[in-house]
């Protein structure tokens, strides 16, 4: 029944009586989805389409100030409130660098904490990754009965990508990431940033590179941004891995191509074997392809 701290996570706070219009019309989720116990999964993309942040959005209720926290990977949290002062113009809003005053918390296998401690919701991109919560930072330690590894291991686990460690910010599309795969992204929302590129992408059905889940043989894995091969192709990188277990970023067609020639899929020189989590809909390297990607 393991918690963690996440110390990598930081967190923003973006609080003002324009605040909810203001992100909905910069981030991927509609912020009409989000409420003081329900949080949601998106990201704040550049104009051609590509993931700069990816974030938790959290709602305070109102009785504790209010306003959305992005809970977010921590080294780009400065980064990310910059960005946001870009768009502000003349909105009414305040955007702040809460890492230091709040820490990021999770939890699965286990019933989530009250209201109490903080802002507590169910993770928004998979049920089985448990728990989600932005709390006190003193309260931190309180969590951390098991190490961020397990919390890691975890996730890989169910196949869930990180932007950061299993992609690079400013270089994948939404699609490519599994956004789309994991309520990342309301294609029913009004206009945001990026979203002529995304909704094309969707429409027409041209996400040709995904991440997937692989396992290793041999219970070791690759280092993160590796090259993985068959044969003499190229098939794209490496994202982390834990235990034998880790993600892969790569071309479907070309790791559809080298499975039916009989080619091993190498990730760094290690065989490896795709997996394919229940929660994934598009088609897979090795299955029938009658279905568009």
């Amino acid at each position: 029944m393991p918690s963690v701290h996440l110390a990598d996570r930081g967190v923003v706070r973006v609080s003002g009586e324009d605040a909810k219009s203001f992100l909905d019309g910069l981030v991927t989720c509609d912020l009409d989805r989000v409420s003081p116990r329900t949080a949601r999964f998106g990201a704040l993309l550049s104009p051609q389409g590509k993931i700069l942040f990816d974030f938790l959005v959290f709602q305070a209720p109102e009785e504790i100030g209010g306003g959305y926290y992005l809970d977010a990977l921590n080294v780009f949290v400065p980064d990310l409130a910059k960005r946001l002062s870009f768009y502000k113009l003349r909105a009414k809003v305040a955007i702040e660098d809460m890492s230091e005053a709040m820490a990021v918390v999770a939890g699965w296998d286990e019933p989530r904490p009250g209201d109490e401690v903080g802002l507590v919701t169910e993770d928004p991109r998979l049920a089985e990754l448990g728990w989600r919560a932005i709390i006190a930072a003193e309260d931190g330690a309180e969590f951390a009965k098991a190490p961020p590894e397990a919390y890691h291991t975890h996730r890989l686990t169910l196949g869930v990508p990180e932007g950061g460690r299993d992609f690079m910010f400013g270089d994948a599309f939404p699609h490519e990431a599994l956004m789309d795969q994991l309520h990342g992204v309301d294609f029913d929302k009004g206009c945001y940033v990026g979203q002529e590129v995304v909704s094309r992408m969707q429409h027409r059905g041209t996400a040709r590179t995904r991440i997937v889940p692989a396992v290793y043989e041999g219970g070791f894995a690759a280092d993160v941004g590796v090259e993985v091969t068959a044969g003499e192709k190229s098939l794209g990188k490496t994202g982390s891995g834990l235990q034998g277990r880790g993600l892969l970023m790569i071309r479907l067609d070309r790791a559809a191509d080298a499975l039916a020639a009989g080619h091993i899929i190498r990730a760094g020189g290690i065989p490896v074997h795709l997996e394919k989590p229940r929660w994934v809909s598009f088609s897979y390297p090795g299955e029938d392809d009658t279905q568009s990607p």
